[in-house]
């Protein structure tokens, strides 16, 4: 009797260990993932941030040769100031969209209603660069993406879901388009 009483013993430890180290793994697992996401985002904020410094030297250098485009240089302006006072992803995200869509309502008007300009070094350079940044943004919202969506898929699996619930873990919110990215941008140049 002794000898069963060992055996059953031992047994419960080994399950009680191996219960554990499946909690520990799946936990430190799930914290690396969750770190990856925050990572992918923090990249998507540097790159959105790349954009917004680029902006005022845009602004600076076409300000005098847009008179009449002024609303879309105090729109951007304005929407960079939202940007940098954001503190949530989803409040970034929203203050993203302006800044992109003003960006690119101001780099048609300056391709079609100012070709002087357009052609001027500097221009052409600061351009170039924001539309390098907008690739960029792209790419690290996709890379984002990913990242949320293969750390959600692990929240939801049996068994790991029932350690992600005890421990707190939570799905991450996606990067979503705002409405009117649905819609194409009417793009006004007779002046009228």
């Amino acid at each position: 009797m002794k000898k069963t009483g060992v055996w059953i013993i031992g047994g419960i430890a080994i399950l009680i260990l191996a219960i554990g180290g499946y909690f520990m793994s799946t936990y430190n697992s799930l914290m690396t993932a969750e770190n990856d996401v925050d990572a992918k985002w923090s990249q998507v904020e540097n790159v959105m941030q790349r954009r917004a410094d680029l902006i005022p030297n845009l602004v600076d250098s076409v300000k005098g040769s847009m008179e009449h485009e002024t609303t879309i240089i105090n729109g951007i302006t304005e929407a960079r100031k939202v940007y940098n006072n954001a503190g949530t992803p989803e409040e970034k995200i929203a203050a993203n969209d302006q800044i992109q869509q003003g960006v690119g309502t101001m780099i048609h008007v300056i391709q079609e209603s100012y070709p002087q300009l357009a052609s001027n070094e500097n221009v052409k350079t600061l351009m170039t660069q924001l539309e390098g940044s907008e690739n960029r943004i792209a790419v690290e919202r996709k890379n984002y993406i990913d990242e949320v969506n293969t750390y959600n898929k692990q929240l939801v699996r049996f068994p790991r879901n029932v350690v992600a619930n005890m421990m707190g873990f939570e799905k991450k919110v996606n990067f979503k388009a705002d409405e009117s990215a649905k819609e194409v941008p009417d793009v006004d140049l007779s002046g009228e």
